[in-house]
């Protein structure tokens, strides 16, 4: 069994493979810059990387229309992604291997790209999971970023689950699946021992084993 559970979601990023390296993002938003015409300083791609931030202001300041730029820059950072991936880059993490004990449905949400969600899922032995969704490549897609609910409850809907459990390592995970009316398992591995919480979820885990051992309890947790 899967401790009642109909789903269990996961997060991509830091939970399945390892995150992308900053470096990767930031050449991606100075490349989206230039391919523009405009030339903005190394560190301002940095910031926007480092915050999740839709550069549209800076975009306006240097005459550029939000929507195109944002549109180039996620295929940017889809392709560069893929070509770090390719090298080496976000390998899947050992555990991810425990996944294929749980009996229920999977589902994966992620606010990295949808194509780079899926190329992942491609490229790597991922488990199957019966819905994946990345974000849209537009601004009305990277709006709808966790941690507002959009991408999970989407999920939720094409599983046609309600009662379902979603696995992250950041508090916008945490916060979406509240959003979303479902548990939340906060997965705390090495990258985010230190963090502080303020929102609290369910409960949790430091890896997937611990996480699969804690769902496949007889009680629900607490």
């Amino acid at each position: 069994m899967t401790d009642g559970y109909e789903s269990i979601v996961f997060d991509c990023d830091g939970v399945l493979v390892e995150p992308t390296d900053t470096a990767v993002l930031v050449d991606a938003v100075v490349e989206a810059f230039d391919a523009f015409g405009a030339d903005i300083d190394r560190s301002v791609a940095r910031q926007s990387v480092t915050e999740d931030a839709v550069p549209a202001e800076t975009a306006c300041d240097h005459g550029i229309d939000p929507e195109a730029f944002w549109h180039y820059r996620e295929l940017a950072a889809s392709l560069a992604q893929q070509t770090h991936i390719r090298d080496g880059g976000k390998p899947v993490y050992d555990d991810v291997a425990a996944l294929d004990s749980i009996e229920c449905s999977l589902g994966l949400v992620s606010n990295n790209q949808h194509a780079t969600i899926e190329f992942l899922r491609a490229y790597h032995d991922l488990p199957t999971f019966e819905t994946a969704r990345g974000r849209r490549p537009t601004l009305a897609g990277a709006a709808a970023r966790k941690p507002e609910p959009d991408y999970v409850e989407a999920a939720l809907a094409e599983l046609g689950v309600e009662d379902a459990l979603y696995v992250g390592d950041s508090e916008k995970d945490v916060v979406a699946a509240q959003r979303a009316g479902i548990d939340a398992a906060y997965l705390r591995r090495d990258h985010v021992a230190d963090v502080t919480l303020t929102a609290e979820p369910t409960f949790e885990v430091p890896d997937l084993e611990c996480l699969v051992e804690r769902i496949t309890e007889t009680e629900r947790p607490v």
